[in-house]
This record gives structure tokens, sequence and C-alpha cells, in this order.
């Protein structure tokens, strides 16, 4: 299979001539040519066509929109006013919004300042008429970033956009709609919206963030061009979302990724046949899985990065978890399990933006090398349209919940024809995941167990717990007992991990009955079991509980200990006495089960069984068998019959005013308790 990039043809081979300036900065990065879903996008974002385009990651779609805006808005017969907005972009997470800013920013600090220049550079074109316009230059304002911020709110944003004129404003769609619609309404003036762009619209378009773009697109111009743009849009997702956003006769662009496979002809001669196969990832990209224990999976986790870090020379690891708690955990207990030259980085969701902020730089400005590796720990809000330079290693530890994601994530290596390595670890019935990555045409296959020398063993010659498990859960359990905080956090992160495994969207596949929990735990170095229900029947005969005194076991934050060892006699102190939990159990107990009730059920079928004797009774003579005179027994027991249906009677209305609430329980047990 070919590593190397497909290329469409030079810059100089669009129908429309590109900018001079512009074509510099692109030939700056490097770009000496289109890729496939460039040269098949820019002509019709430059010929007001709207786009829908699919294609793999690292494919090259952000260029693909980026140029189509700054050259309609190069060509603007005039300049647009200091409130005006030239083009909308929106992108799902703020990493994505403030990597599409730092392109645009890119190319708008290399234009051309003096005015005296810009005929020349615009290819020969009068510039833009600047008389409607407070600008101090020709050149074009920078872009506007519009994510959550601790240095910038909504109120700011505003002042930013006054203050800088941004024709082009990029952000999430929360913050956007506050722009557009909120704190800007009366100010941010849309009329003159030239282009929409959509990046990774399939998850744009999802319920999270439906009610904001639809709130945006109404209020938008209707005569515009729309872009959408993603890597996992199939058919049906476009189709069904063309008409929400607006679309008007769109182009519809798919760029596939094809492979040749070489199969020996069946005759067994020495001819063989090429086979083409259509992928949903980059070329470059190398995908595997490997089958293990659940215990072993973070065995393996430390494996793979060893490896490849050593005999493959691999310097930058990005591996993916279920949940922030995960993440948070983990973050604090590799660093005990792998070397200490492994520089570890956190992201996710629950951090602050500046902290994610941070994270992502440091992770990517960082000088790795396969002696430092570097590894970023992330759940998938590092998934999507991210272009981290020189990922060389995607390991998910945890699949996906969203079988999109599962792409993404793979797509942050291997970009822009480089080449790449993903792993995912399945357990157990997980491998039935294999067949539905394969209908996505995700292929992907078998790398063998990994042991700690670094040899590789097939997981058939391999069907017991590898022995490396006990000495990973030893040593964790080490560091947890170091500070009660990482005994809470890895009980977090646990919980969090099965109830994210139990909302999986392939739930036929991934089903929590079928995961071995106690084999998780142990991964997890959990020091005991927690309450939960899903352990419940758990068979526990492979689990042993830390040997640990409870109560000396302290936070090491000092503050913690004290809030702590203040609480403790009141969770010692017992709650209630003997009598009022028994009377609490039988006040929560369900109506069915509940002694009164018995007991008036059985009130209730003596009296019926009586009145019918008393009925039955009135109908024959049932003492006189021979014609005689009634006896004064017999009179007096009918006596005593019509005392018993009167008495009868009583009962039922006193019963109905129990019912109502007009007598209470105890004045109704005292009238008939003797029956």
């Amino acid at each position: 299979m070919s590593q190397s990039a497909a290329f469409a043809g030079f810059w100089s081979s669009l129908p429309t001539p590109l900018t001079p300036w512009v074509l510099d900065v692109i030939q700056s990065m490097g770009h000496t040519q289109m890729t496939p879903v460039q040269a098949s996008t820019i002509p019709l974002f430059m010929q007001h066509k709207d786009v829908v385009v699919e294609a793999v990651t690292g494919s090259g779609k952000t260029l693909a929109f980026v140029i189509p805006i700054l050259e309609r808005l190069i060509r603007r017969d005039a300049r647009l006013r200091r409130n005006e907005v030239g083009a909308l972009v929106i992108s799902p997470t703020r990493e994505l919004a403030t990597q599409i800013h730092s392109v645009f920013s890119l190319f708008l600090s290399a234009q051309p300042d003096n005015g005296t220049s810009n005929e020349s550079e615009n290819g020969g074109r009068s510039p833009p008429h600047l008389a409607d316009t407070e600008y101090p230059g020709a050149g074009f304002p920078p872009p506007l970033l519009l994510v959550s911020s601790d240095k910038s709110s909504p109120s700011q944003d505003i002042q930013r956009f006054l203050s800088t004129g941004a024709d082009i404003v990029i952000g999430t769609p929360g913050r956007m709609e506050e722009f557009m619609l909120g704190k800007g309404k009366s100010v941010v003036s849309v009329k003159e919206l030239e282009v929409l762009v959509l990046d990774e619209a399939d998850r744009l378009l999802d319920l999270g963030f439906q009610a904001a773009l639809t709130r945006i697109i109404t209020h938008i111009p209707k005569q515009r061009r729309t872009g959408l743009f993603s890597a996992t849009m199939t058919d049906a997702d476009a189709l069904s979302e063309l008409v929400r956003v607006g679309l008007r006769n769109p182009a519809r662009i798919v760029v596939k990724v094809q492979s040749k496979k070489i199969k020996p002809s069946k005759s067994g001669t020495s001819q063989e046949t090429q086979v083409i196969e259509e992928r949903r990832i980059p070329a470059g990209l190398q995908n595997f899985y490997i089958n293990c224990l659940p215990s072993e999976k973070l065995v393996q986790l430390t494996h793979i990065i060893k490896q490849e870090s050593l005999a493959h020379h691999a310097p930058h690891f990005i591996v993916y978890f279920a949940t922030c708690a995960c993440v948070d955990y983990f973050y604090r207990i590799l660093s005990t399990l792998l070397p200490s030259n492994v520089q570890l980085h956190s992201l996710h969701g629950h951090l602050p933006p500046a902290a994610r902020t941070r994270a992502l730089s440091a992770f990517s400005s960082t000088l790795s090398s396969s002696s430092s590796p570097s590894v970023l720990l992330a759940t998938d809000v590092a998934a999507r349209g991210l272009d981290i330079p020189n990922v060389d290693v995607v390991i998910q530890f945890d699949p996906p919940s969203d079988s999109k994601a599962f792409s993404h994530r793979c797509g942050r290596t291997a970009r822009a024809g480089r080449s790449g390595k993903a792993y995912a670890l399945l357990v157990g019935r997980e491998l039935e995941y294999i067949d539905f990555l394969s209908v996505r045409k995700i292929p992907i296959r078998q790398h063998p167990y990994i042991l700690a020398d670094g040899s590789a063993i097939r997981d058939s010659d391999c069907p017991s717990e590898d022995d490396v498990v006990d000495s990973f859960l030893s040593q964790i359990r080490q560091t947890v007992m170091t500070d009660r905080a990482l005994c809470d956090k890895a009980v977090k992160a646990f919980v969090s991990f099965v109830r994210a495994y139990s909302k999986h969207e392939a739930s036929y596949i991934f089903r929590i009955k079928d995961l071995d929990l106690i084999g998780v735990a142990k991964s997890f170095g959990l020091l005991r079991l927690p309450r939960m229900p899903e352990l419940k029947d758990r068979d526990r005969s492979e689990w042993q509980d830390a040997e640990l005194d409870w109560d000396s076991y302290s936070y090491a934050d000092k503050a913690q200990e004290a809030k702590r060892i203040e609480e403790r006699p009141k969770k010692e102190a017992p709650k209630h006495d003997s009598e009022t939990r028994a009377a609490k159990r039988k006040r929560n107990a369900a109506w069915s089960q509940k002694v009164e009730s018995r007991e008036d059920k059985d009130k209730r079928r003596t009296k019926k069984e009586r009145k019918k004797q008393w009925l039955k009774s009135q109908t024959g003579d049932s003492g006189n068998v021979n014609g005689a005179p009634e006896t004064d027994r017999a009179k007096s027991e009918e006596s005593g019959g019509e005392d018993d249906w009167h008495e009868l009677a009583r009962e039922e209305r006193t019963a109905k005013k129990l019912r109502k609430g007009t007598v209470t329980q105890k004045e109704f047990d005292e009238e008939f308790g003797d029956l």
C-alpha cells in the first residue's frame, strides 16, 4: 500500500487564479500541490456553489474552505463596515475553533500592508473601495475567535469585534449565538454575510447543538454560500441535514481513499489479481486491534508505548479513554508504570478552558524523541479536526461510544500523506466490533499480544491471565494508598466507565452483563469494590480487597483530611435504633407486602363468606327438614344473621370513611378490631 499523499494538480491550475500573497502563504506552508478535496471544493466554493464535503481525516479540508473565504472577501467591490461580518465558521469544540483561527491568522498576518502594492498583489485588479471603511490601511483585519475562556466574556467579545472590525468570525455554537443574538444583537450586522461554514458538520448537527444552530441559521441571510465539511458524513446524514441548514442545490463532494490488495489466483498459478478496497481512514494508517482480558488492558497500554518508542522510535502518542474521570485518574497513575522519561499530558472536557489550551499547546510544542516520548491522555474532545503535528501512534484504551469517533480518533495520525499506527484494545465479545468496522469501511487487523520483553504471542496461546497483572495491581495500589484522594478518583473513574459502557451505541456488542467487571476493577487498581448494582451478582472469587486500615487512611491534603476527621463521628453514630429501622422498612415496603394490607384482605374475605352464609339462610329453610314449625333456636339464629348483616353494612360504611380520610385507622381498629 502506498504511503505517499495523493495530489490533484498545482495551485496554478485552478480556474480562478489565487491572489499572489495567498498563494505565497500556501507555498510557505509546504503545500506545493492541491489534495483531491481541495481541487474539487475550492473552484465550486469560489463559483457561488453550496458544497457538502466528505473526506478522510488529514486530507486538507481546512484549506478547502479557508482559501475560498479569503478570496471571496478580497474580491468584494466594497469593503465591509466595522460592525459587519463577512464569514462565519462554526466548529463543535474550542480546540478546533482555535486551530482554524490560527490558520486564518497565518494568512491575514502575511497580507501586504501598504496601499501602493495592492494593485500588483491583486493580480492587476484595483483595490477594494475604502470610502465606507474606518480602517487605517488597506489590510484586512485579523479574524475574531469566539470560544469559552477565562480571559474573555461575551461582552468583551463584542468590544474586541468593534475594536478590530473583524470580517471573519470563528467560534463554537453557544458563543456564536450569544455574539449575534445575545449581547451583540443590536451591534453585529450580518446583512453582508458571504459564507457560512460548518466544520465537523455531522457533530454540529447533533441534538446537542441543534437548537443553537437553528437560531443562528434563521438569523443570517439566505443569500449566502454554505459549506458542510466532515470526515464521517454519510449519504443519509447529508441528505437529511441539507434542508435544515438551508443549502440550495449543493454540490456533493466525496473524496474516497482506495487501496490495492494483491490476491493470488485460485488456480495456484503465478498469476495475481488486484482488488480495489475502499476505506474511510488515511491510506498511510496501519490500524490494529489487540485481544486481551479486561485486567490486561493497562498492561498492554504500557507495553505498546514502550515497544513503539524503543523499537520504532515513535515520540508522540495519543491515548483515548471513555470518560473525563478516567483521563484524570490514569494521568496520576501511569507516571508510576511508565519509564520516568515519558512526559504525560491530560486533556478532557471538564478541565478549565485555560488548562485545556495549555495542555494541547504543551503536547504540540514539546520537543519529543524516542528516548523521551510525549503521551497525551484525552477523551473525544481531542478526536475531531485537530491537526496535532507528528502524532505517530494512537491508542484507543476504550472504544468510543459513538462509532463515528473511531475513524476520527485514528485520523489524528497518518495525516497529510504521513504514515502512522493506531491500536484498539478489545476484550471478549467486543471482537464483534471488527465486523461492524468493516461495514463502515474501516479496515483493521489483529496484532499479537505484547509481552513485557517486547515479544508477541497470539491470544490463543495465552488463555490465562498475564502474570504481570498482579504486579501491576500491587504497584497501582501502593500508589493509591499514598493519598485517599486517589482512591476517590479511582472509584469515580470506574463508575463513570461502567455507566459509559452501558450507554454504548452498539449495545448489542458492548453489553455490560458480558463484561468482566472484576477484571476491569483490577486494571483500575481499586482497593475495594464499590457498592453498585452492576456488581451485585458477579463472581468475586478472583478478587481480593487490599489490606488497609481505612480509619487511618488519610488524604494528602491537610484541609481535606481535617474535614474527613470532623465528619467521621457522624458517620459512625447509629442513624436509627432497631425499632426505627423496622418501622422505616415497613413504611418503605411495597403496598402488596405490608402486613396491614394482608390483614385487611383477610378481614374482607371473612366478611364476604359470612355475608354469603346469611344470604343463603334467607333463601331456604335451613333448619326445618321435617316440616315442623321453627324452634326458638332457629329464630334466634335468623335474628343473629340479621344483626351480623347490619354490623357488616356499618363496617363497610366506616371503611369508606377511612378511605376518604374522615376517620383514622386507629378509630377503625378500635371499633371493629374484635372481628
